[in-house]
């Protein structure tokens, strides 16, 4: 039964690191005396979500990125060090994109910021799917809405030029 709890302990610690992701950089732009309302004065691209949806789909994805990061963490892998590290970094580059979208309000610079997390997450994918198919399968949700905010923040920057 120890062991059991044990290991509960272990994924929840790794689903709240994911999610401190979020919340840390939330702070960060509240403390830098912005907001998320930047988003709803922006000229959207179409099938521009509600603002509401982001933090919803977020803590959905820090779950599954956190879940996938314990099932690599819990192999016997060789390769679960380098997975993790990359894992860690693409944490990082998440954590950074917010700050600067919302807190820089630099739609070139997030740009670029998410174009290397999108790298980033295809790399962290392919290095978790040598350990577990179900730690890379995981994660291509987290893959498809990095695509998609690629795809928004393109779309930011076309419409501001045309308006």
């Amino acid at each position: 039964m120890k062991k059991h709890n044990h290991n509960v302990t272990e994924l929840l610690i790794s689903i709240v690191t994911a999610q401190l992701t979020g919340v840390l950089s939330a702070l960060v732009v509240m403390l830098s005396g912005n907001s998320f309302s930047v988003y709803e004065e922006y000229t959207k691209p179409p099938l521009s979500p509600r603002g509401w949806l982001f933090p919803v789909v977020w803590v959905v994805l820090y779950t599954l990125m956190g879940i996938s990061a314990y099932i690599v963490y819990k192999s016997d892998s060789e390769k679960k060090e380098n997975a993790l590290k990359l894992y860690g970094i693409q944490l990082f580059v998440n954590f950074l994109w917010s700050i600067v979208f919302f807190g820089f309000n630099s739609l070139r610079l997030s740009l670029v910021v998410i174009l290397v997390l999108l790298l980033l997450v295809i790399a962290m994918i392919m290095s978790f799917r040598r350990i577990s198919s179900l730690s890379a399968y995981l994660n291509i949700p987290y893959l498809l809405w990095v695509i998609f905010a690629t795809y928004l923040v393109l779309g930011f920057i076309f419409m501001q030029r045309v308006s």
